[in-house]
């Protein structure tokens, strides 16, 4: 089960826009997060949870999508995700391991969505400026990454490579994402 869901978590970029996600769904998202591990206990993340359309409307044009697909823009209208999470650190909560924390969330927050027949992308390319006066985000919180949320509306394929192969993620001409994975046997180093 858990396999599965990993196979399936990828980087979807291109939604069923009409297909709706609600408050409830990122709620319960969120709440995987919450439960998760974090370093030190210190719970120094905080969410923004984003369904309407008018909002949506402030999130994308303030987001930049797929760093390897130069000539790509990002998903067209119909296309987009439904839903986002704004991902925050709450500045006084100082804790040292908050890459890590921001890691281990972001991974709950997209294995419950692919659990829930959805999927996501974790977006990190923002004009955090924008953002933060879009939504009035106070002071003491920072923004860190927008995750995309989504009935996907794209396939995606791993495919296996050698040590040394290219990794870059790329898209066919038929629109499937293709996602290159070094083999195991290349990653696992013996003694």
């Amino acid at each position: 089960m858990i396999r599965e869901l990993i196979e399936k978590n990828r980087s979807y970029r291109k939604f069923h826009e009409d297909a709706e996600v609600t408050q409830e769904t990122l709620r319960s998202l969120v709440n995987l997060a919450r439960l998760s591990g974090c370093g030190m206990n210190m719970q120094s993340l905080r969410y923004m949870l984003v369904t309407e359309r008018a909002e949506r409307e402030k999130v994308y044009p303030n987001i930049r999508w797929a760093a390897f697909l130069k000539d790509w823009g990002g998903p067209k209208e119909g296309q987009r995700p439904s839903a986002f999470i704004l991902m925050l650190k709450d500045k006084g909560r100082n804790s040292f391991v908050v890459q890590t924390d921001m890691g281990i969330a972001c991974q709950s927050i997209l294995l419950g969505a692919v659990e829930k027949g959805l999927g996501g992308c974790i977006i990190g390319a923002l004009d955090k400026e924008k953002l933060i006066d879009a939504f009035g985000i106070k002071e003491d919180l920072e923004l860190q990454y927008v995750i995309a949320i989504g009935k996907p509306d794209q396939s995606v394929i791993l495919d296996e490579i050698d040590l040394g192969g290219d990794t870059k993620y790329w898209m066919d001409e038929d629109g499937n994402h293709h996602v290159p994975k070094i083999r195991l046997e290349d990653i696992i180093i013996k003694k």
